[in-house]
């Protein structure tokens, strides 16, 4: 382990040994950081936090402090980080609170430009790109390969499929379906994300299979429950539907349609 001499570590810390810690960071009581991983100047981790293996966290990142939230009263509630992430400058992510869970989750081989706020309660899956000032409030779940264009975000308790896309400067106050792009204040849905499909091996066909399940959503003028019967019809021998039909039945705060 390699702590610059001008960091605090507290005793009850566990960090692994070839973890680098920079100039005057602060490693709080209950933190634990894995294998690999690399602290920047200026940081300031508290707990109970984990923090997985090979992560990178740059100068002036506040990770695991209080969640930003007036009910919060103390509880010792949890952040834990997967892997691989990358959490670039000024980023800020908060503790759960018990009004949730109790805590806040971050998957593996995420990157997270500066600026970013995640806050309490949020469950991030794995392969999410949020770029810079993207904002996350309260208790909001997004699934994996999402991207966050800058400025864009969420608000509380919102829903955002797996492989879906916000463009810059969109804001969502409704659950947004699996593979879909979104675009404009308020958020306005805009077709599928065709092209980050075709990055992650979806196949011609699988893509021309969503397409058609997101026309019998925003496209037939179908009530939302006659669409999801509809595609439950398909789902069998599409099953790349699967996590779409999924974001549609899990919504609770309504789709942005």
């Amino acid at each position: 382990m390699t702590v610059h001499s001008t960091a605090i570590v507290a005793p009850s810390a566990i960090i692994a040994d070839d973890v680098e810690v920079g100039p005057y960071s602060v490693i709080g009581e209950d933190v634990e950081i894995g294998s690999g991983s690399r602290i920047a100047a200026h940081v300031v981790i508290n707990g109970p936090t984990r923090i997985g293996q090979d992560n990178r966290i740059y100068q002036f990142a506040s990770v695991g402090d209080d969640p930003q939230d007036k009910k919060y009263a103390g509880e010792k509630t949890r952040l834990e980080i997967g892997d691989r992430n990358t959490i670039r400058e000024y980023c800020t992510i908060s503790r759960g609170t018990v009004q949730d869970e109790g805590i806040t989750t971050l998957g593996d081989d995420n990157w997270v430009m500066a600026y970013v706020h995640i806050a309490h309660d949020c469950r991030i899956g794995s392969h999410t790109i949020f770029a810079n000032n993207a904002t996350l409030a309260g208790h909001v779940h997004v699934g994996d390969w999402v991207i966050f264009a800058g400025f864009s975000g969420a608000h509380q308790f919102c829903r955002v499929g797996p492989h879906s896309f916000l463009g810059m400067y969109c804001g969502t106050n409704r659950d947004v379906p699996a593979y879909t792009m979104m675009a404009g204040q308020p958020a306005a849905p805009h077709g599928i994300n065709s092209e980050g499909l075709k990055r992650r091996g979806f196949s011609s066909a699988q893509i021309r299979n969503i397409k058609n399940a997101y026309r019998i959503v925003y496209r037939q003028g179908r009530k939302l429950a006659e669409a999801i019967q509809q595609i439950e019809l398909l789902v069998e021998e599409q099953p790349e539907l699967a996590i779409f039909l999924d974001s549609l039945r899990s919504s609770e705060r309504g789709l942005v349609r």
